[in-house]
């Protein structure tokens, strides 16, 4: 292998035997004519990509795709169906950590004996053991037996165990974010000093800004097998896509049973939206259609359609912090309303309303409708927001003497990625200018 690759993968895959229960593995293995009684499951397939020295790769993809299957198969915690990996260099992984610790010993003889299974010697590993105990700062407890360890501790021990034995490569699935805020910050402080000291790093995560940030290179699985591989921003674009619409081959499908309801995804944009006229819901076909969405339903008027425009973009899945975003509602009536009422608002992950506002506050009179029509408004909203996963939601309602009287809500219909450029803290960017007098 040339010695500028840290790990080469080639043509790399994992099978497994999957079982309804014990008894059908029991059969298949005492049956006289070898009948079969698994399924086969593929959990990756024909992977194939070199990690050259000293750069940070991120692995991105779907729950169930197969990233942390690949990332036991680099660090031999399992062994490929087929496929060769060569790895150059000594290995640190941060899987799952603390698998390895022994509940009754304690946090110091636990970190002695990892460094043992790595190929240290106990000389070596005491050498290190005063920045271990250092990083974890867990006090008196390291010479406790972990078994009396709280959870923050023990992956703050486990963290500390597996990031200070000076590594050549370094695997990460999902563990920088670990314990409090004070000790995060310390993990990706040396997450960075890798990266400095160029270090391979290895990167499964979900967290996209990450894999901008800080990755040379990204890979993109889904369903076990690459779907494309390069920039980190090319591929988290494309990994977006597959998240909000699910996998490309389904796109085919979604089409024919759009063109069935008589609407329009929009191939020509905004003018294809406003044209088309829905015969049912058309929601679930857009790409940043949220399908965990809260709908309220009285019958009088349903929301059949919506669309994001943002520059030049259409039905984006995710947007640049601070750029304008419009927002497109159909509505078709059931029922003469004399003062409609159209609203939106803005949801944080856990649920928190942002921002929310209708033309009833605004107080914007909006024509009456008659029964069987459609009625289409739009909202345009500056998206100053940290970056992360937003929800938008829209309602319908009728303004009557004592305020307002929902006719149909969808809250969190819409879920959009933001991205940010402009680094501040909190939720939402306010504009702040500073100065010095």
């Amino acid at each position: 292998m040339d010695n500028n690759i840290a790990v080469s993968i080639k043509n790399v895959s994992k099978k497994y035997r999957l079982y309804n229960s014990p008894h059908e593995r029991f059969l298949e293995a005492m049956h006289p004519f070898k009948k079969k009684y698994h399924k086969e499951f593929w959990a990756v397939k024909d992977i194939s990509f070199d990690v050259p020295q000293g750069k940070t790769v991120g692995i991105i993809g779907r729950n169930g795709c197969g990233k942390s299957t690949l990332l036991q198969l680099i660090c031999s915690v399992l062994k490929p169906t087929s496929g060769e990996i060569v790895v150059n260099g000594r290995i640190s992984a941060l899987l799952e950590l603390g698998a390895g610790f022994n509940p009754e010993f304690t946090g110091r003889e636990n970190v002695l004996m990892q460094g043992q299974i790595m190929g240290f010697s106990t000389q070596e590993m005491q050498k290190r053991l005063p920045q271990i105990e250092a990083f974890a700062d867990i006090g008196e407890f390291i010479d406790q037996p972990v078994k009396i360890y709280s959870s923050g501790m023990f992956v703050r021990l486990a963290f500390a165990a597996a990031i200070n034995v000076d590594p050549d490569i370094l695997v990460v699935d999902e563990a920088l974010a670990v314990g409090d805020a004070k000790f995060q910050h310390k993990c990706y402080n040396k997450f960075l000093e890798f990266q400095q000291e160029r270090k391979t790093i290895i990167l499964v995560t979900h967290d996209t800004d990450a894999v901008i940030r800080h990755c040379d290179h990204a890979v993109l699985l889904d369903n076990g097998v690459i779907v494309n591989q390069g920039d980190p921003t090319e591929v988290t674009n494309q990994y977006f896509e597959i998240l909000f619409a699910g996998r490309p081959q389904d796109k085919m499908s979604i089409e024919k049973k759009v063109d069935k309801a008589g609407c329009s995804l929009g191939k020509n944009g905004l003018e294809d939206f406003l044209k088309s006229d829905c015969s049912q819901d058309n929601c679930p076909f857009r790409k940043n259609y949220n399908k965990n969405e809260h709908k309220v339903d009285t019958g009088k008027a349903v929301i059949v359609d919506y669309c994001v425009v943002s520059g030049e973009e259409f039905d984006p899945v995710a947007i640049t912090a601070g750029n304008r975003v419009d927002i497109y509602c159909k509505i078709k009536f059931m029922e003469d309303i004399a003062n409609p009422v159209f609203s939106v608002g803005v949801r944080t992950v856990d649920g928190v309303i942002i921002y929310s506002t209708n033309s009833f506050f605004d107080k914007i009179r909006v024509s009456a409708v008659k029964k069987g029509e459609t009625k289409i408004f739009s909202y345009s909203l500056d998206l100053n927001l940290q970056s992360g996963d937003y929800f938008i939601g829209a309602d319908c309602s009728q303004a009557t003497g004592d305020g307002v009287m929902l006719l149909h809500r969808r809250s969190a219909l819409i879920h959009l990625k933001v991205e940010q450029k402009n680094i501040f803290g909190g939720i939402v960017s306010l504009g702040a200018v500073f100065s010095e007098k």
